[in-house]
């Protein structure tokens, strides 16, 4: 996803190439859907458990509510500016060329992380119910048939998009029906789903504690502003698709909380890095073996397209000479940007093998963050460009919520997840000079070219 120009012009142009809108409203709805629902909620669901409490849908539902307010913002640009950048386009238009260069490798970095974390999960207890296998070289390998089957090539399918989705929420499906079963026979403790605060926290702390954690499962419909660009209407599709996506995505998130901690005690979900497993054996009855199966194929499926966002937006960047162009390098049959591929694997792997999921999912939280709060910042700078006519506007509490939800989350954050974080803000504030000088210079040569004419 190579980043935009510093270009203030917003109007359509006809001389410029335009995609070709074919996405409805519908095939839009589970585009985003596919991309929210996913492994988050496989994984995270014992730790949102550790950081709140027994009542595990509190943060998950608070979460759901935080992300709505930046997701009104996406809404707004992505139909006022429609077309492939996202973050970092708008954050060009807003702040100049140095700000949408964060915001792009920010997302380069937040896909990286996530990819480590979702290695980490793959390699825990859903796999511990097939094979059991060193958590370190179970991730090393993951990465490296991940890198390999991306070099190889991923051809994107509708078909194949909604039979992931499927399968996902098909597990998902089974868990809210498990844990209603237990609760029917009695078995289950309704009385855990009002247990918030630990032994270290009081109740609202808690909530935000968990609430960063449970941010991860929703995160995902940010990258669904890049397809705007392809969709009928956007104006009016874009915001119904994806607030009815993460309304779905949120009330299936909030069933399985409710589920799994009324199914099981909260100690035994916050040790487990396989917590819907966990339901899966209070219950009895169904085979845990095909369960973790469905879970590692929805983890998988995560990482893989993570994988390949990562690796092409790094691809893009250096193409737009904002990376070094080492990573434009291609395989010469595939035509697969291996270099990017290696670039992207490698740091991944240095962080699944010294990062835990909780740790590493609020990395990818606060990076998000980041790229959120200049986003909510955005919309306000850019009220005063008209846009495309008939686009979609918010009033203008809900973007200055979305900066304040951001601050609230972020001061949740442990200090070594800050510390991770900083480095890359400092890295991508470094290399955010470079751009901006060879544009001065080359609008300096500009000029003086124009001026000895």
């Amino acid at each position: 996803m190579p980043l935009p120009h510093a270009e203030t012009n917003t109007s359509n142009d006809a001389s410029q190439p335009s995609l070709r809108r074919v996405l409805s409203t519908r095939l839009l709805y589970f585009f985003i859907l596919g991309d929210v629902l996913g492994a988050g909620v496989y994984v995270l669901v014992g730790q949102v458990a550790a950081a709140s409490g027994g009542a595990v849908w509190v943060p998950l539902l608070t979460a759901l509510l935080l992300a709505l307010l930046t997701a009104a913002s996406y809404a707004e640009l992505a139909t006022k500016y429609p077309r492939a950048g996202g973050a970092s386009h708008y954050a060009t238009l807003a702040f100049g060329p140095a700000a949408g260069f964060v915001a792009g490798f920010c997302m380069l970095a937040a896909g990286i992380v996530s990819v480590a974390a979702l290695s980490r999960g793959f390699a825990g207890d859903y796999l511990s119910g097939l094979v059991t296998l060193p958590v370190a070289l179970v991730a090393v390998v993951f990465l490296v048939m991940l890198a390999l089957v991306n070099a190889r090539g991923v051809k994107e399918s509708t078909r194949a998009n909604v039979v992931a989705t499927l399968i996902e929420v098909g597990g998902l499906a089974v868990i809210v029906v498990l844990g209603a079963w237990l609760l029917l026979r009695g078995d289950g403790d309704l009385g855990r789903l009002t247990q918030l605060g630990t032994p270290e926290k009081g109740a609202a702390a808690a909530v935000l504690s968990g609430s960063v954690l449970a941010y991860y499962s929703f995160v995902g419909f940010e990258t669904s502003v890049n397809v705007a660009e392809e969709t009928f209407d956007p104006g009016r599709a874009y915001p119904r698709a994806l607030f009815g996506a993460l309304a779905t995505a949120g009330a299936v998130y909030v069933l399985v909380g409710i589920a799994a901690s009324a199914a099981v005690p909260t100690e035994v979900l916050a040790r487990s890095s396989g917590p819907l497993l966990e339901v899966v054996h209070a219950a009895g009855g169904v085979p845990p073996r095909p369960f973790s199966a469905v879970a590692l194929v929805a983890v998988a499926n995560g990482a893989l397209l993570t994988g390949v966002m990562a690796s092409r937006l790094a691809y893009g960047m250096a193409r737009d000479g904002l990376l070094p162009a080492a990573l434009t390098r291609l395989l010469p049959r595939r035509r697969t940007p291996w270099a990017a591929i290696a670039a992207t694997t490698v740091p991944a792997l240095l962080l699944a093998l010294t990062g835990s999921v909780a740790t590493l999912a609020s990395t990818l939280v606060l990076l998000l963050l980041v790229v959120f709060l200049i986003v909510n910042t955005a919309v306000l700078v850019l009220r005063g460009e008209e846009g495309t006519p008939g686009h979609f506007r918010v009033p203008a509490v809900l973007p200055v919520l979305g900066v304040a939800s951001c601050v609230l989350l972020a001061t949740q954050v442990e200090a070594e997840v800050w510390l991770r974080t900083a480095v890359v803000l400092g890295v991508a504030a470094a290399l955010a000079v470079v751009p901006a000088v060879r544009r001065r210079r080359a609008g300096r040569a500009n000029g003086d070219k124009q001026g000895g004419d």
